[in-house]
């Protein structure tokens, strides 16, 4: 029997999702996906990765400003599928997601129900997790609480940094969607309920002014702050120079040196050389890449030929 799906998605994480589903041989009979929108200073029109994945595959796609309009709705019922798969898209209106026979799942990029919400890689990292996962639920009207089909875990290393943990988890997660799917079809899955424990940690969006490191924090605690918003949106200083200028910088790459002398929060130590690190709490965060504003990324030994720190501060 011919199964017919309709995959929403949008960023680079989705494709792997949709690819895994066309790979499986399941019907993707439409994808559905953000507008074009002009961005840069040329203003050139972008597409999504999920919409350019759709169109080398001859797959029709729905780009809807609106997901209550009446037009898109008609359209999307039209294509007949039994099941709709949301992978990092926007939340669906009940007239959406309660269209098809068997409903409609979403992958979450966490053990839910810890870490609902748009950020969930971010946050576990910069919370210190050593654990994470991918989740399939089925979408309800509240998000990310619809009922628990399939998990799998992960561990989050010393290494992992938001990059990292985010593509071994697409990876994971398209194979946990077709999974999802064989076991949805065959009716193999009995979905459970998310608990609603108090101790729930939330994953809220991140946005630009969430980004500034606080130096008075424990090192430990701002290396897993940067290391969970690298590279994108990526944790941000503020110095000013011997000249009294301002210069800011986003950091990508840091270790954490503890350290039992007492020290200034925010004193600036550096050979000159290779070596530029900060003095926090208990120890010192030992930058390794950094970015000046309206720079590229370059690492600290490249910074340091281009610039003397010596009678620089740090804002704390």
């Amino acid at each position: 029997m011919n199964r017919r799906i309709v995959f929403m998605g949008t960023p680079e994480f989705a494709v792997k999702s949709l690819d895994a589903i066309v790979s499986a041989g399941y019907d993707v009979v439409a994808v559905v996906t953000v507008p074009d929108k002009p961005s840069g200073r040329g203003l050139k029109v972008n597409i999504s990765p999920v919409k350019e994945y759709a169109l080398q595959h001859n797959l029709p796609v729905l780009q809807p400003e609106k997901l209550r309009d009446p037009e898109f709705q008609e359209s999307l019922k039209s294509y007949n599928a039994d099941l709709f798969v949301v992978v990092a898209f926007r939340m669906l209106p009940q007239s959406v997601w309660s269209m098809p026979p068997l409903g409609t799942f979403n992958l979450h990029a966490s053990l839910l129900p810890q870490y609902r919400g748009a950020a969930p890689i971010n946050w576990a990292i910069i919370n210190g997790e050593t654990e994470t996962g991918v989740t399939t639920f089925l979408l309800n009207e509240k998000i990310d609480e619809g009922k628990i089909l399939l998990q799998k875990k992960t561990p989050i290393t010393e290494n992992d940094n938001a990059e990292s943990l985010h593509d071994r988890l697409a990876e994971m997660g398209s194979h946990l969607v077709v999974e999802t799917l064989d076991k949805l079809f065959a009716g193999t899955i009995t979905p459970t309920i998310q608990d609603s424990d108090s101790n729930i940690k939330p994953a809220p969006k991140i946005f630009k002014q969430d980004c500034a490191i606080n130096w008075n924090r424990p090192g430990k605690e701002i290396h897993n702050f940067i290391r969970g918003l690298s590279p994108y949106p990526a944790a941000t200083a503020t110095m000013t120079n011997e000249k009294g200028e301002t210069i800011s910088m986003k950091i990508f790459d840091t270790e954490f040196e503890k350290n039992t002398e007492k020290i200034a929060i925010g004193t600036i130590f550096s050979d000159q050389k290779k070596e530029l690190k900060i003095a926090v709490s208990d120890g010192f965060i030992k930058i390794l890449s950094l970015q000046m504003s309206g720079k590229r990324k370059i690492s600290t030994d490249e910074f340091l030929r281009g610039y003397n720190v010596k009678y620089w501060k740090l804002t704390v």
